[in-house]
């Protein structure tokens, strides 16, 4: 069933638990990145994380994780993640490791990068992303995702959280942020994406 173009469809808010082909393909994302982005931080990275998956389903209707990001005032996050790069990895423990250094968890590879769970799309695109966002801050990608007519923007609208998000009055909130707004005016990529994410409950 393709979504209306002006809704936003509205996914299970069940607790959303990663795979073990999630786990190696974001392990060794974190990898990647932390390799070609040195000193990156855990803002930054759990930004570029939720990019990939945006950028990859405008770009083709298919999702570079597949992950679930709830809408929070520093803009979407995936919750597993955020939890596992704010203290010692534990799922990520063999992929990197994370330190406290100027008040900011930076993000270290511990592992050579493997890339068996990575298409050459998704080489190309963590490339791109490396070069791209090499001198961008946490602080800018939090600005980017917040910007008119984001997943995570509308999101934050159509849930009415918006408001108490941008005024500090909420720091987290349970909503799904729904990917398929991106695509929601391309029917071939929609239908993509549905099947997708059919394949992959």
């Amino acid at each position: 069933m393709q979504a209306h173009k002006h809704q936003i469809m509205q996914p299970s808010k069940k607790y959303f638990q990663l795979t073990a082909e999630q786990i190696d393909k974001v392990g060794n994302a974190m990898i990647f990145l932390s390799e070609k982005i040195p000193g990156i931080t855990k803002t930054k990275m759990l930004k570029l994380l939720y990019l990939l998956d945006e950028f990859s389903i405008k770009k083709s209707g298919i999702p570079f994780f597949n992950l679930q990001y709830k809408v929070w005032k520093l803009g979407p996050v995936a919750e597993e993640i955020f939890v596992e790069l704010s203290d010692k990895p534990c799922h990520f423990e063999k992929y990197i490791e994370t330190k406290n250094t100027e008040n900011e968890i930076t993000i270290f590879p511990k592992a050579k990068f493997c890339d068996d769970e990575f298409s050459d799309n998704d080489i190309d695109l963590l490339n791109q992303f490396s070069i791209e966002f090499f001198m961008i801050t946490g602080n800018q990608l939090i600005y980017y995702t917040h910007r008119p007519n984001t997943p995570w923007r509308l999101s934050a609208e159509l849930n009415r959280v918006y408001d108490l998000l941008n005024g500090g009055q909420i720091n987290s909130t349970e909503h799904i942020i729904d990917m398929s707004y991106l695509i929601r005016d391309d029917e071939q990529k929609m239908k993509i994406y549905q099947h997708y994410i059919e394949e992959h409950i």
